[in-house]
């Protein structure tokens, strides 16, 4: 069986050598663009967010969320000049707006806003995982690492947010039959 601690040394041992790494290839380059473009999505929906709610551990939350992606766009950003890769173009930031201004047919309410913060995780977790599976290069693949387990441990503390005021939508549960009761 490998051992995990041995993997994980031998791979960022790779990212500080002196070999030059080979150039991004596209796969590597569509995640990382795709994924850059999608967490720049997340920091808008985190900005209508913070218009539209008045709960304060919700807009904790988008504000703990805002500045995780706004670090990792950051970091990507930089990683992508680096390497050449146009950048997409993005939406403009959203400005700050008074709550009672905004329309109540227009107005997310705090459970739509968590439950699209946590769809919006899942999408992030999903490409963070696919990105690194596909990553060749070490740098790029840590890159990834690092991406992933910022989205769990923010997954963390929404679930428990989500949970304590009742917005978390679970599945109906499965009871095969036959089962005892």
């Amino acid at each position: 069986m490998p051992n995990v601690f041995e993997s994980l040394f031998h791979s960022f041992k790779t990212t500080v050598d002196n070999e030059p790494k080979p150039p991004l290839h596209t796969g590597e380059v569509s995640t990382l663009w795709v994924y850059y473009t999608a967490i720049n999505e997340f920091i808008r929906y985190e900005e209508i967010g913070l218009n539209t709610s008045e709960d304060q551990d919700l807009k904790e939350m988008l504000t703990d969320a805002l500045k995780m992606c706004e670090s990792q766009a950051k970091r990507l950003e930089a990683f992508l000049i680096k390497e050449g890769v146009p950048l997409p173009s993005l939406p403009a930031q959203k400005p700050k707006t008074e709550i009672n201004a905004i329309p109540l047919g227009v107005k997310l309410n705090d459970d739509e806003l968590a439950n699209g913060v946590s769809m919006k995780l899942v999408i992030a977790l999903t490409n963070s995982a696919a990105g690194q599976a596909q990553a060749v290069r070490t740098d790029v693949g840590a890159l990834w690492l690092e991406f992933y387990l910022e989205m769990v441990s923010f997954g963390s503390t929404l679930k428990v947010l989500m949970r304590k005021r009742g917005w978390i939508r679970i599945p109906p549960y499965f009871i095969p039959p036959g089962i005892p009761k």
